[in-house]
């Protein structure tokens, strides 16, 4: 059974202009003149849910969603111009100033994590704590595993995957989705590729879970985002979150990390915790990736939970 907090609703919420021709949809929620906490959703390309408010004690946070560029609810949607890395953490600080937040606790999962690194580590002075499970550097080893690993144990979806380019590296095949997610036939490739995702998220379930979006535009943006990131590395230099990582190194963390996790390799989460001295790493022994999932989620909210009774204690 689910153990999240009652469904609340926003008192705030629109869209942010930002740079680059974007507008960033957000909401705060909870306490308005709470704790200020940052969620940060995963992906590329994915968006934010009403669920993922559930996570916190709404007397005590002030509960801060918004969707990343071309995601969600934020526009133009699927949209990849002015779409980097750094945008984002721009974007992130932007909203930081809007809110008049002096700093926030980040919670963050999978790319949301890569995300919550990166934004610390550029702006570390407007960090207290972060949060973040299934963790994410965006590494070539992490993807070797995702596009090549993965073989071993759903076969069928990755020649699937992989018909369009076999032989090939996966760079290479990542580079023909990113072409053709603008061909005659985007809505088939988008469907091909998230079928994939799918599969990996299935692994070991009863029954396969369904596709993030069934079809249309919001699978196609969704795909369009994702694939722009990974073909271009997720715009960071090759090992740049564990080399910046002495900037948070003063940071309290919590990390967890399904055992069971096929999409992040349980090893990105021990590397990361190795040069962080201030970071808890906890193994969530039967767990996957999904923060769904009933004892993930516990650990999530307890993680939060603990945050707040640390401050109340030092308060």
């Amino acid at each position: 059974m689910s153990t999240l907090y009652p469904p609340i609703e926003p008192h705030r919420s629109g869209h942010l202009e930002v740079a680059g021709g974007h507008r960033i949809w957000f909401e705060v929620s909870g306490n308005p003149a709470g704790r200020p906490v940052l969620f940060l959703h995963g992906g590329p390309g994915s968006s934010t849910k009403p669920d993922h408010r559930r996570y916190f004690d709404p007397a005590h946070y002030r509960i801060v969603l918004f969707d990343q560029r071309g995601c969600g609810l934020s526009q133009p949607a699927g949209s990849i111009e002015n779409n980097t890395t750094a945008h984002l953490v721009d974007d992130i600080e932007r909203l930081r100033v809007e809110l008049g937040v002096e700093r926030w606790l980040l919670f963050g999962g999978s790319w949301g994590s890569t995300l919550a690194l990166a934004y610390a580590q550029t702006h570390p002075g407007r960090v207290d704590r972060l949060i973040l499970r299934g963790i994410f550097l965006a590494s070539h080893a992490e993807l070797d595993w995702y596009f090549l690993g993965l073989r071993q144990f759903i076969p069928e979806a990755w020649s699937e995957l992989w018909s369009v380019a076999p032989g090939r590296p996966w760079p290479e095949l990542v580079r023909w989705y990113y072409a053709n997610l603008y061909g005659p036939r985007a809505d088939q490739v988008a469907a091909r590729w998230s079928a994939f995702e799918t599969a990996v998220m299935s692994i070991g379930e009863a029954q396969p879970l369904a596709p993030p979006a069934s079809a249309g535009p919001g699978l196609l943006a969704r795909a369009r985002v994702q694939v722009h990131y990974l073909a271009h590395d997720c715009f960071l230099r090759p090992g740049q979150l564990l080399d910046d990582m002495p900037r948070i190194a003063h940071l309290p963390a919590t990390l967890l990390h399904g055992r069971q996790d096929f999409v992040c390799p349980p090893s990105t989460a021990y590397d990361l915790a190795a040069c962080w001295p201030q970071a808890r790493l906890t193994y969530v022994e039967q767990a996957k990736h999904a923060s769904s999932h009933p004892v993930l989620e516990r650990e999530l909210i307890a993680a939060a939970d603990a945050a707040r009774d640390l401050e109340r204690i030092h308060t």
